[in-house]
């Protein structure tokens, strides 16, 4: 199995795609992420990728598995990534 990229990879192959510099390449790629996050309480979306949501999870009673003993697993705020069919469709064609 490949490896994935690394965000010194992203950055060189950003700068080289768009004829920028890798410091404006980083720039804008962690710009890109500061909004993501910001956003994110509002659903991201990211246009032929996906989308960024913040979901709610109910209160639901769990089991330790290591003792067997019932627990209560309070609600939480978790953060989904939705992936869009576009992306679907060209990666797994």
């Amino acid at each position: 199995m490949a490896k994935s990229m690394t965000k010194g990879q992203i950055i060189d192959h950003l700068a080289k795609k768009t004829g920028t510099t890798k410091k404006v390449a980083g720039q804008f790629l962690d710009e890109f992420v500061k909004l993501s996050y910001k956003e994110a309480k509002k659903d991201f979306v990211i246009p032929g990728l996906g989308k960024l949501t913040v979901s709610q999870r109910q209160q639901r009673m769990g089991r330790n598995p290591a003792t067997g003993a019932t627990i209560v697993i309070p609600a939480r705020k978790v953060l989904k990534f939705r992936i869009g069919k576009a992306a679907k469709d060209a990666v797994l064609k």
